[in-house]
C-alpha cells in the first residue's frame, strides 16, 4: 500500500513559483552581501553563521538526499535518516521525493532524450533553466520504493517548514546579518553548487571511465559541494557511498558517511567490488558488470 503522498502535492504553477524565489531571492542577497563587503569587512560571528549552516544543510543535501535517499548506498537508522532528510529540506526548497525522483531519472537518461538537464540541451538549462520545467517529477516510476517509507514522506509533506526553519535559526543566532549570511548567501552558494553538478560536470573535467554519458571529474566542484564534483566516478559507480576515489579526491561527504559507520550509525555501506575500480579504468571489466555498475540504486 503506497502512503497518500499525491493528494499533498502543490499545483506545480505554485512549486516553479517557489523555485523562482527559493533561486533568485539568494543571488540578490548574495549581491548586497558582496556590496557591503566593499563598505566594511564581514565579522567573525557573520563568518561563522556561515561555515556552520553551510556545512549542515550541505550534508543534508549530499549525504542525505543525494547519497541515502535516491541512491540507498547505505542504511541508517529512521532517527539519523530524518536528520538528515530536515537538514536537506533546509537547504533549499526541493521535497526530497521531488529530488530523489529528478536525480534517478537523470541516471537512467543520462545526456540522452529524457534527461531532465543535461548540456545538450544548453549549459544555462542544465544549470537551473531545467528547475523551470513543465514536467512534474515522476515519482511513481522512478521511487515508487520510497512511497512507503513513512519517514520520508513526513520530511516530503512538511519540507516547506523545514526550509523555513533553516532560514529562521540564523536570524535567531544574529538578526539581520545572521539572515543574510546564514540564510541568504548560503542559499546562493549552496544552489550553485549543487547545479553546477549538473552542468560543469558534464562539460568540463576529466574523464577516468567510460560511461555513457559525458559525465566528468571536477576537483573545483567536489571541494565546493563536498564530494558531488567526483561526477564521473559517480556515473561508473552510481551506489557506491564514496564518490572520491584514493586520498587525491576528497570527499567530505564519503567521510562522514565512514564516521557514521565506524560509529554504528551506518551500516550496508556500498563500496566498489575490490578491484572493480582499476579494472573500469583500464576497460577489462565485462560489459554486463559495467552495465550494472552504471544502474542507478533502485
Amino acid at each position: 500500500m503506497v502512503i497518500g503522498v499525491a493528494r499533498n502535492r502543490l499545483p506545480w504553477d505554485v512549486v516553479r513559483f517557489g523555485y523562482i524565489l527559493g533561486f533568485g531571492t539568494p543571488l540578490l542577497g548574495l549581491a548586497y552581501a558582496i556590496w557591503q563587503l566593499w563598505h566594511r569587512w564581514v565579522g567573525w560571528p557573520e563568518i561563522a553563521i556561515l561555515l556552520i549552516a553551510y556545512f549542515s544543510t550541505g550534508v543534508g543535501m549530499t549525504v542525505g538526499y543525494h547519497r541515502l535517499l535516491a541512491h540507498r548506498s547505505f542504511e541508517t537508522q529512521p532517527g539519523v535518516k530524518a536528520v538528515l532528510l530536515v537538514l536537506g529540506a533546509m537547504s533549499m526548497p526541493a521535497r526530497p521525493l521531488d529530488f530523489a525522483a529528478y536525480h534517478l531519472q537523470h541516471h537512467a537518461h543520462a545526456d540522452h532524450e529524457g534527461d531532465p538537464h543535461s548540456p545538450r540541451d544548453g549549459l544555462l538549462h542544465a544549470h537551473i533553466g531545467w528547475t523551470l520545467s513543465r514536467n512534474r517529477p515522476d515519482r511513481e516510476r522512478y521511487c515508487r520504493h520510497l512511497l512507503n517509507d513513512r519517514v520520508v514522506v513526513f520530511i516530503d509533506r512538511t519540507t516547506l517548514l523545514w526550509f523555513g526553519l533553516g532560514l529562521l535559526l540564523p536570524v535567531a543566532a544574529d538578526g539581520w546579518r545572521g539572515f543574510l549570511w546564514g540564510g541568504l548567501v548560503r542559499m546562493a552558494l549552496q544552489n550553485h553548487a549543487t547545479f553546477a553538478v549538473n552542468s560543469i560536470c558534464h562539460a568540463f573535467g576529466s574523464r577516468p571511465f567510460k560511461t555513457r554519458d559525458q559525465s566528468r571529474n571536477n576537483l573545483l566542484i567536489a571541494l565546493w559541494s563536498f564530494g558531488e564534483g567526483w561526477h564521473n566516478n559517480h556515473h561508473a559507480f552510481p551506489s557506491v557511498a564514496f564518490h572520491g576515489f584514493g586520498w587525491r579526491q576528497p570527499d567530505l561527504s564519503g567521510l562522514l558517511i565512514r564516521g557514521l559507520e565506524r560509529t554504528g550509525l551506518a551500516w550496508n555501506v556500498r563500496r566498489a567490488p575490490e578491484g572493480a575500480i582499476a579494472r573500469r579504468r583500464s576497460g577489462s571489466l565485462p560489459a554486463a558488470q559495467q552495465a550494472d555498475a552504471e544502474m542507478p540504486a533502485r
